[in-house]
């Protein structure tokens, strides 16, 4: 299980383009990994202010949160195809302190800068011309150039403002209220879109990668499989569901694939399908995965910030496409696998249409009927209880939770994946959605 493990995270490293160093320098970025989430968790819990330290405004936690971001850019993501992977080149750490110094200076000058606003001196304008390209150089190497281009289009644009054709002439700015606007000030980069990062991304992607850490990606991948596996081409179907299941949890679609696919695809193509039309389920319905509710990459954290929505609005109007996807691309594999006269896993006959559309009613109202029960129950409680709702709904959770792991902890853990077992039986529906 380690072995298929550390694969997995290789494959996702080479997909990425990052680097798996090992030794002093692996030690140092797990570290420096740990304490960004600490630091995330420190300041979204009430601890600073019933403690009355390590109280900081947005301004300082978005410097924070960049400086450790940046830094690890440049520690973990190489410059080039042709760079290292095993270990990190004394220039990307010297290039990733300048950028961390650059990002820490907002936090760092946070009152100076308060007492002369609009006012930039030489140290501001040094500090925003290293700081900028760094920012870039930082996203070329860990989204690719695309972001970058475009990102140096508009400042470029913002300079040549006066030398543009009709429409999009402007009078422009200069160099240096480009550097205050961009990199002293919170209105560009240390503006909306990192504050949402700081406050809102972080926490999700964090607790959706130790979900994942915990068994959650196997987790849902038997339980599609448990009920899908007996139709026509049932592995592919598994293989959409468990996407869809793992996107409620990860906002990464390349995450989703490597740890999905490594499992799904061996499957689909077992019973059949081609290597290509595998990739292309998998892909397709990993993809998808990012615009499934609740966390859906940043793009509904970044509608909250920007228009105002509150984010169950955005949760609501998202669930209902993101479903339809979903159902389309069961539809499509269904297709694809009456095309190839597929047959059910271990002569499995499919059960017969009335039982089908039983089955899926009492999930569908089970669910829903849970899901209303956590929203409008938590709704009448705050009123009853009073001063007394966070308390008693904090019990309740507890008692929940308990509850649940004494019926987890009395049923026996899932087997490890083997994409390499042959496909002649189903795992059981019930011990897998008991065991997780």
């Amino acid at each position: 299980m380690q072995d298929k493990q550390l694969s997995t995270e290789e494959l996702i490293a080479q997909d990425v383009g990052a680097r798996l160093p090992f030794g002093l320098m692996g030690g140092l970025i797990t570290t420096l990994a740990l304490a960004w989430s600490l630091f995330q968790l420190w300041i979204a819990s009430p601890l600073p202010f019933m403690l009355g330290f390590g109280v900081l405004n947005d301004t300082e936690t978005r410097a924070i949160h960049l400086t450790f971001a940046l830094l690890l850019a440049y520690l973990v993501f190489p410059a080039f195809r042709s760079s290292p992977r095993d270990r990190v080149p004394l220039g990307d750490i010297a290039l990733g302190l300048i950028a961390a110094g650059a990002a820490c200076y907002l936090f760092v000058m946070y009152q100076a800068l308060a007492l002369r606003p609009g006012s930039l001196t030489t140290e501001d304008l040094i500090t925003a011309c290293i700081g900028l390209p760094l920012l870039l150089e930082a996203a070329r190497r860990a989204l690719g150039p695309a972001l970058a281009i475009i990102a140096l289009l508009f400042l470029a644009y913002s300079l040549a403002g006066p030398w543009m054709p009709g429409l999009l002439a402007h009078r422009g700015v200069s160099f240096t209220a480009l550097a205050n606007h961009q990199w002293i000030t919170t209105e560009g980069v240390f503006g909306i879109a990192l504050g949402v990062s700081t406050s809102f991304v972080f926490l999700f992607v964090l607790f959706g990668a130790l979900l994942e850490r915990a068994g959650a990606g196997h987790y849902f991948i038997q339980l599609a499989f448990s009920l899908l596996g007996h139709l026509r081409g049932g592995p592919a179907k598994a293989a959409v569901v468990a996407s869809g299941l793992t996107g409620l949890i990860s906002g990464s679609s390349i995450a989703n694939v490597v740890t999905t696919g490594t499992f799904t695809i061996p499957m689909m193509k077992k019973v059949g399908f081609s290597a290509e039309k595998a990739g292309a389920v998998e892909v397709a319905s990993s993809v998808n995965g990012q615009i499934m509710p609740p966390v859906m990459g940043a793009a509904a954290f970044l509608m909250v910030e920007y228009v105002g929505i509150p984010y169950v609005e955005i949760i609501k109007h998202a669930f209902l496409p993101a479903t339809i996807s979903y159902i389309a691309l069961l539809y499509i594999v269904h297709l694809e696998a009456l095309k190839l006269g597929m047959q059910p896993i271990g002569g499995h006959q499919p059960k017969p249409w009335l039982r089908r559309l039983t089955g899926f009613a009492f999930g569908a109202t089970l669910i829903s009927g849970l899901s209303m029960a956590v929203y409008y129950g938590l709704g009448w409680l705050k009123p009853v209880l009073g001063d007394f709702a966070l308390p008693g709904i904090s019990l309740l959770l507890a008692l929940a939770y308990l509850g649940l792991l004494k019926i987890a902890a009395s049923n026996e853990p899932l087997a490890a994946e083997d994409p390499d077992k042959p496909l002649t039986e189903l795992p059981n529906t019930r011990a897998v959605l008991l065991s997780g």
